[in-house]
């Protein structure tokens, strides 16, 4: 069923695009509105039918997992609108908006359960369970694992933050209605207020849901590093081309699945044709446009490939991998005068690393200058926007 439905959202269509994406919201929100909104009622009655705040509790939470599903279809059907003047890279960070809104809505929830839980453990009441009761919660763990599988595929089939957070959600519910369940087995056989505590236990796990969930989609907004995998295939792309000597300086803006923009410097020979490879570096352009669906701006670096000068940019990137393993350069030139000789490059520094920036140059600078007293470094401390230990520098 599960796979049936994601070939049905993904039919004919590119993961990445706005109207597949579009379609596969709408069919995740209205699957999550029907079975939650159907959860609620089954176990609101059977709560007052037993008086069991931890099983209303539960109930609650499915009804603002409804609340959610709503909040997914509306935010999957305006990230799927086109760019605009006002937002000339489209709309496509409603998706991390929505999931930030499905996670504040969890959190919530959370807090309103814990206050009921709390309130029934310093007043219990008598929670006699039922065969019906018992039913409609074993029925409900079913449909909410059913949900996790179906909402987690369906997010890693289009990449989709939203519906991780969805499926992480339905996850934390089977939990949370299992432990209502033992909670209803074991009342009347325990002499202390074992609802109360289930509905706590319900409550913490809510919390950490959103939390994690929270977590998860505030990084995509506030910006984060691009995907390794991603790093090291595009280096592998424009590697492959003659004339490129190298990449850096590469840096990544997500403005939403399938709409991101991109751009880094790729260092040519400076003896090379600049024509053809001007007219390389837009075939490249258009090369990782069409594989990766990113907009790129490459920068040409012309780097001087004589013999000395290739022989002491290996050596001062040599004593920058003394310093320590991590440590590369780039933009390497030499300009040479009547009483020293210029050595001017970027060192690629990690974030936190265990030097300063002024640490950096001055120990670098000490052992260039131990080759020769004439070599005179100008030294520009660099911060890379991906993954070191993706390779692309």
């Amino acid at each position: 069923m599960i796979h049936l439905l994601i070939r049905a959202c993904l039919k004919d269509g590119d993961p990445n695009s706005p109207a597949v994406r579009r379609r596969c919201g709408t069919v995740a929100g209205g699957v999550g509105i029907g079975l939650n909104a159907l959860l609620f009622l089954g176990k609101v009655i059977a709560g007052l039918a037993t008086a069991s705040v931890a099983m209303i509790a539960d109930g609650v939470n499915n009804l603002s997992d409804a609340a959610s599903s709503v909040v997914t279809l509306i935010g999957f059907r305006l990230a799927g609108q086109e760019a605009d003047a006002e937002h000339p890279f489209g709309h496509g960070r409603m998706e991390y908006v929505t999931g930030l809104i499905v996670a504040l809505a969890i959190l919530l929830m959370g807090v309103e359960v814990g206050k009921s839980a709390v309130d029934a453990l310093l007043h219990p009441q008598p929670v006699q369970a039922s065969a019906l009761s018992l039913a409609i919660l074993a029925a409900a763990i079913a449909v909410k694992l059913w949900m996790f599988f179906f909402n987690r595929a369906l997010g890693r089939a289009i990449g989709s933050q939203a519906m991780e957070a969805t499926a992480a959600d339905s996850l934390s519910d089977v939990a949370s209605t299992s432990v209502v369940l033992l909670s209803a087995l074991l009342s009347g056989r325990v002499n202390f207020p074992i609802d109360g505590l289930a509905g706590l236990a319900v409550a913490l796990l809510i919390l950490k849901t959103g939390w994690e969930a929270a977590r998860e989609t505030l990084d995509p907004l506030l910006g984060r590093p691009m995907d390794p995998e991603l790093a090291q295939d595009i280096d592998k792309l424009v590697m492959s081309h003659n004339n490129i000597l190298g990449i850096h300086d590469l840096v990544y803006h997500d403005y939403g699945p399938g709409r991101a923009m991109m751009s880094f410097h790729a260092e040519v020979p400076a003896d090379g044709d600049f024509l053809a490879i001007h007219d390389l570096i837009d075939h490249i352009e258009r090369e990782l446009k069409t594989k990766h669906h990113i907009e790129t701006v490459i920068h040409m670096d012309p780097v001087v490939c004589d013999e000395r000068t290739s022989q002491l940019r290996e050596q001062v990137a040599a004593l920058a991998r003394e310093i320590d393993p991590v440590l590369t350069i780039h933009d390497f030139r030499i300009t040479p005068g009547p009483e020293h000789t210029n050595l001017i490059f970027d060192v690629l520094v990690p974030h936190g690393f265990r030097l300063t920036d002024s640490q950096v140059r001055t120990e670098l600078s000490g052992r260039i200058k131990a080759l020769s007293e004439r070599y005179f470094p100008v030294i520009q401390v660099d911060r890379s926007y991906v993954d070191l230990r993706t390779g692309v520098k």
